[in-house]
Formats: structure tokens, C-alpha cells, sequence
């Protein structure tokens, strides 16, 4: 366990530093994917190793461990954690926790908030057209979702680009880019080593909707000047709450969309699935040595109160009541406790 429990939390710093830069060169969609399965596993790898820190180490103070019936020496012999180690890994899960609670309870409110303001909207269509003078457009997620579009955006735009803007906000909507910015931020909630992640996220998800919106249109640079005209109107604009043709990096959105479509790479993937696998292998390595550890402990302890429960009985006599080793171990006689 000395190493394999480290090794999550090495896989969360690597896929932090190098996937957003990985994740932007090919296609979306599949790009799209792989970084929420990353977020995913990464935080999952993150909270399991510093439980198992926090545990190992603060399984040595001797009260926890007259509570648990297990042997301070032996886990100090076997695998020694220091109760530093173990103070921050514990405060570090506690903080990491905590947050994620907290973007929990966002994101189910801004979902609500969707809702609430699908609701709202006067016509029942997929399409609301705002009477506003501002230049809005953004997709509302929900069952089903809205897309919003004000008339000062419309204005702004052709006929082919006004397509084009409501391809785009339609593949949001039809890909639920919403359930990804949500695992994106509540994993970089848990772990802020992830918020890269989570930004380069936002980006690769805009560049899905702009590739679907170039495949439905038939064209790119209607897309390109569609996307590059409604960025140049909401300049200073307010920035609804929601998934916007405007969001991301608009520049090399457009620069993407006047070259050719993104080819689609495999080893980028490969190599990120590699280390994902890596991760959950010694993820549950790492728990199956703690296991390993505590049963060893708990028998250690057996064994030192037994040896102090008196002398043997006499030759032909067998001892009266239950093996005291067998009040902690289970019937297999593996350590484990009785149910």
C-alpha cells in the first residue's frame, strides 16, 4: 500500500496538467467524453486515497485502536503512516467534502432555476424568442429543453448564421452538455488540481456543438461568421447562467471551424485510458492491502491478549469459554468481523 495509494493522487496530477491541453486537438465529442470520465475516476482515485491515509494513520493513536481491537505495533511495523500524513490527508478529504456538497446543492438549484425559467417562457415551442433588445442566446436545459433568443441577437445575424445559432444551441440540448459541466465542477470541487479540466471542458463542449452545427448547416465558415458575429454583439453583455453559442474561447473556436474537421485520434485516448486503469488497479490494490493490514493487526492483538490471559491449562483439560482471538475474527478465521 505504500506505493499503490500514492499513485491515484500522481494519475490526478498528470491528467491535470496534460489532458486540457490533449482533450483540445481532437475531435470533440469523443474528447468531451473522455475528460468527464477522467474527472470522474481522478476525484473518485483523489477521495480514495487520502480515506485510506487518513485512516492508516490515524488508526496508530492507541485509543483508535483499543476501539478497533487491532495492534498499534504491528501497523507501525508493516506500514507506517505518520500522523502528520495522516492530519492533512484527513483535513484535505474533510475540505474536499465539504465543497463538494456545497456544488452539489448549485447545481441542483441552477438545474431548478432552468426549469423555472422554461416555465416561464411564453410560447410552448422549442424555440423562445425573447422581445429584448439585447443580444441573448443560450439553450435552457430541461425536459425538454428551450432554446432563448432575444431579437436584438437575431438582428445581428443572416439567415444562414441564424441557423447556424440555433444548430449550435440544439446540440447542446441534444448532447445534455449540462450533466457534463455538471461532473466538471463538482469534480474540481473536490479536487481544485481539476478546475483545468473543467475549463478545458467548457471549451472542447462549445467545439462539439460547433462541429454539429457545421454538419447540419453544411458549412463551416457560416458557422465561423455565426458564432464570430453573436461573440462581437454580447461583448459586455451579462453572460446568462446557461449553455451560450458565446462561451469558450471564440477565437480559436473560429480558427477551428475555418480549418478542416478535426481528425480522430486514438492515442491521446489510449494513453489517458491507460492511466485511468492504472489508477483504479492501484486504487483497489491499495484497499485490499489496508484490508490486508488491519486483519493482520487484529490478530497481532488477539494473540498479545491471549498471552495475557493466564497460564495454559492443564494437559487433557480443554480451556473454558470462547478463543478470545475469535471475538474479533470471523468464522473463516481470516480476521474479519462477524456480521
Amino acid at each position: 500500500m505504500r506505493i499503490s495509494v500514492y499513485v491515484p493522487l500522481l494519475v490526478t496530477v498528470v491528467l491535470a496538467v496534460l489532458a486540457p491541453r490533449a482533450a483540445r486537438r481532437p475531435a470533440p465529442r469523443p474528447a468531451a467524453w473522455f475528460l468527464a470520465c477522467a474527472a470522474l475516476v481522478t476525484a473518485t482515485g483523489w477521495l480514495g486515497s487520502l480515506a485510506l491515509l487518513a485512516f492508516t494513520g490515524l488508526a496508530q493513536i492507541p485509543e483508535v485502536a483499543e476501539e478497533g481491537h487491532w495492534s498499534v505495533t504491528a501497523l507501525r511495523t508493516q506500514d507506517p503512516v505518520s500522523l502528520a500524513v495522516a492530519a492533512v490527508s484527513a483535513l484535505t478529504l474533510v475540505a474536499g467534502l465539504v465543497a463538494l456538497g456545497v456544488a452539489a446543492v448549485r447545481q441542483v438549484r441552477h438545474l431548478l432555476w432552468a426549469r423555472r425559467e422554461c416555465d416561464r417562457l411564453p410560447e410552448e415551442t422549442e424555440l423562445a424568442v425573447l422581445d429584448d433588445d439585447g443580444p441573448h442566446a443560450f439553450a435552457l436545459p430541461g425536459a425538454p429543453g428551450r432554446i432563448v433568443v432575444s431579437r436584438g441577437m437575431l438582428r445581428c445575424l443572416g439567415d444562414a448564421e441564424r441557423e447556424a445559432l440555433l444548430a449550435h444551441e440544439r446540440a447542446h440540448l441534444r448532447g445534455r452538455h449540462h450533466l457534463f459541466q455538471a461532473v466538471w465542477r463538482l469534480a474540481a470541487a473536490v479536487n481544485p488540481l481539476l478546475r483545468p479540466l473543467a475549463e478545458a471542458g467548457g471549451y472542447v463542449l462549445e467545439r462539439w456543438a460547433d462541429e454539429e452545427a457545421a454538419a447540419r448547416v453544411g458549412s463551416r465558415t457560416v458557422v465561423a461568421r455565426a458564432v464570430g458575429r453573436a461573440a462581437l454583439a454580447s461583448a459586455g453583455a451579462s453572460r446568462p447562467a446557461a449553455l451560450a453559442a458565446t462561451g469558450g474561447a471564440v477565437p480559436q473556436r473560429v480558427q477551428a471551424l475555418l480549418a478542416p474537421p478535426p481528425p480522430r485520434r486514438t492515442l491521446p485516448f489510449v494513453a489517458g485510458a491507460l492511466l485511468l486503469t492504472l489508477c483504479c488497479a492501484s486504487l483497489a490494490n491499495a484497499v485490499s492491502d489496508s484490508e490486508n493490514l488491519v486483519d493482520s493487526a487484529e490478530r497481532a492483538q488477539c494473540a498479545a491478549d491471549a498471552g495475557t490471559t493466564g497460564a495454559a491449562p492443564p494437559m487433557g483439560h480443554a480451556p473454558h469459554g470462547p478463543d478470545p482471538c475469535c471475538e474479533h475474527r470471523g468464522a473463516d478465521g481470516h480476521g474479519g468481523h462477524r456480521r
